[in-house]
């Protein structure tokens, strides 16, 4: 009796589309779900006549997989992605293989390579993006471990993985060792945090400013969406516009609470860009938006006894207001893009994952949720500098930002003066302001931090290090 080429285990929803995009190209798949009630709805429909054998023990379930067995797990993770692998490794074979899809935290994943290698199996951790569309039609998969282990399994993933509209190419990558690939896919998700907020905080400014309604902001997105802006998440807030609540007939967006949830991939990037000493400050302040916006009860207290600027917009036409906020949009995007692809290559460097920066951005073009037309010329940048230290300083967008920046100072001009809460956006600004700034005040700094606590400083007339007796009479 013929056995399953291809096995997984967790059928929330991403996995099971997961699993019907690769019996569609062509791998028959086994799969396992905890609850036995939900692997038997899902062969009902929608996995009725498809090479997809249901199991109900984990011992069926790797027993009906042809060897090297190859496992996929889409389950939370944490805690069980570890009880998960700690209940199927006395089932397996030397050899066999277990892929991590879910959202783990990249040195769980280090580690789990090391522990199961150790025994002998193979194991790779692998980024998968696109949500539940992107599982069932083609995500961006960013799988990282061992590069023998992920030949395996790699024709599989080049048939499901999203095609790229430009050439046809299938967005995965073998990205590197260890937990490489988590590593990507937190990065990616931390630029996602980036773009969301930088796109609310656009919004913001519009809405209050000249009081536009949901059909407004649909046209002017969808407009948005056909230039360099274009990307998912503009298609998406779009047609965010257009829906309609059933209940009240307002535009659903205005009736939904604003306290935005987060799964903590942003967090994550943040607090190890702080343990490299990356500046990310886009993301951080998206991170820290969401934190405010969960704060719903201390605003509505604050909103009644804070004071602010009361001034209503009055730099010019609606028109003016518009295009301003789309080019400090796109400005600041691609600072949040340089904030990670920075952090990236330090981390590269860090944990020797020897990442190819151009690749990555390549593999972000289709499927992901960051799918976006400026992708290009990422990738093209890194083309033509591998060792490009900042995004920043490549030409092309050296251009960008410059034929741009009175836009974009103008836009925070504005938010100030109304009191518009920007921290994304204006953040994003100081941060390019701060990268292009030859001299900045830390020499001040340093002579605080030699003041009160010996630290010492270097000079700029000559090497080495130097203390001042700051107090001598």
């Amino acid at each position: 009796m013929s056995k399953q080429v291809f096995g997984l285990i967790g059928l929330g929803v991403m996995g099971q589309n997961f699993v019907l995009n690769v019996e569609r190209n062509g791998f028959s798949v086994a799969v396992y779900n905890r609850s036995k009630e939900t692997t038997e709805k899902y062969i009902e429909s929608p996995a009725a006549g498809k090479n997809i054998k249901p199991t109900f023990t984990l011992k069926e379930f790797v027993d009906s997989l042809e060897s090297p067995r190859k496992i996929m797990l889409l389950v939370k993770a944490g805690v069980p992605v570890d009880a998960t692998i700690q209940q199927l490794v006395p089932l397996l074979d030397k050899g066999d293989l277990i892929i991590d899809g879910g959202n783990s935290f990249f040195l769980d994943t280090e580690r789990r390579a090391k522990e199961l290698e150790s025994q002998g199996f193979n194991f790779f951790g692998m980024g998968v993006s696109g949500g539940e569309e992107g599982a069932l039609w083609g995500p961006s998969l960013m799988p990282g471990g061992s590069r023998d282990a992920y030949k395996e399994v790699e024709p599989i993933m080049t048939a499901v993985a999203a095609k790229a509209e430009e050439d046809g190419e299938s967005c995965v990558t073998y990205i590197g060792p260890g937990g490489s690939g988590h590593y990507v896919k937190m990065v990616h998700n931390g630029i996602e945090y980036g773009d969301m907020q930088l796109i609310a905080e656009a919004y913001d400014l519009l809405k209050q400013a000249l009081g536009l309604s949901a059909q407004q902001f649909h046209e002017i997105f969808a407009e948005w969406n056909r230039g360099e802006l274009s990307s998912f998440l503009i298609e998406v807030t779009a047609n965010v516009f257009k829906k309609v609540d059933e209940e009240s007939g307002l535009p659903l967006v205005d009736v939904i609470l604003d306290k935005a949830g987060q799964k903590g991939t942003g967090k994550w990037m943040s607090i190890n860009a702080l343990e490299l000493g990356a500046a990310i400050p886009t993301i951080t302040a998206a991170v820290d938006g969401r934190i405010l916006s969960s704060q719903k009860e201390e605003r509505v207290k604050a909103s009644g006894i804070l004071t602010g600027p009361t001034g209503k917009y009055t730099g010019g036409s609606e028109q003016k207001l518009i295009d301003a906020v789309r080019d400090a949009l796109y400005a600041s995007k691609i600072c949040s893009y340089a904030q990670g692809m920075s952090l990236l290559k330090k981390a590269s460097d860090e944990y020797n994952y020897n990442l190819d920066l151009g690749t990555i951005a390549r593999i972000w073009r289709s499927g992901c949720i960051i799918r976006a037309r400026f992708l290009n010329d990422i990738t093209n940048a890194y083309n033509r500098n591998r060792e490009l230290a900042n995004l920043l300083v490549d030409g092309e967008f050296q251009k960008a930002i410059n034929t741009r920046q009175d836009a974009w100072r103008f836009t925070i001009k504005c938010a100030v003066e109304m009191g518009i809460p920007m921290p994304a956006m204006s953040v994003s600004l100081a941060y390019y302001d701060a990268y292009r700034s030859e001299r900045l005040p830390a020499n001040l700094i340093q002579a605080q931090r030699d003041f009160f606590g010996a630290h010492t400083f270097e000079r700029i007339d000559k090497s080495g290090i130097f203390h001042a007796d700051w107090e001598e009479k």
